[in-house]
């Protein structure tokens, strides 16, 4: 069963089941993005702000932050959740390729895991999550594990 928002508000625990696939919107990622991320994080490492610089690494460009990529997947997970998300507990995460300016990129989530939880009146929700860009490469691959009301 697939799932697709731009964003669906408050999935519960109850309206999970395993193999259940959420899809976000695509975006495609611009060069306002990176220098947007680069000064809300601190992180102006000349790979991802100085095109000169870039061209000269493996990259022969400049590419996005890898937190900026894995930040599509938040966004999918907490406005999903929205109103029932009680935390996100775990996020891990591979980065496979290089996310460019002019990509386009959307996050993908599938539901593997669910656990019961009685005191938070729902459970924990464990997603395998990736990203995708405009050419169906997974750009970026893991795991998450959510506390999610019923």
């Amino acid at each position: 069963m697939e799932q697709r928002t731009r964003y669906s508000v408050g999935l519960s625990y109850r309206e999970v089941s395993v193999g259940q696939r959420i899809t976000g919107h695509a975006i495609t990622v611009t060069d306002a993005h990176i220098a947007a991320f680069a000064g809300l994080s601190g992180d102006f490492n000349p790979l991802h702000v100085d095109e000169e610089y870039a061209r000269g690494t493996i990259f022969k460009g400049r590419i996005a932050h890898g937190v900026l990529t894995l930040s599509f997947v938040s966004a999918l997970l907490g406005m999903t959740f929205a109103g029932t998300l009680v935390a996100l507990t775990e996020i891990k995460a591979r980065f496979l390729k290089p996310v460019r300016p002019g990509d386009t990129i959307r996050p993908v989530a599938e539901v593997i895991g669910l656990k019961d939880e009685p005191k938070y009146n729902g459970g924990r929700v464990r997603l395998k999550i990736n990203v995708v860009n405009q050419r169906d490469e997974v750009v970026a691959e893991g795991e998450a594990e959510l506390i999610v009301t019923s």
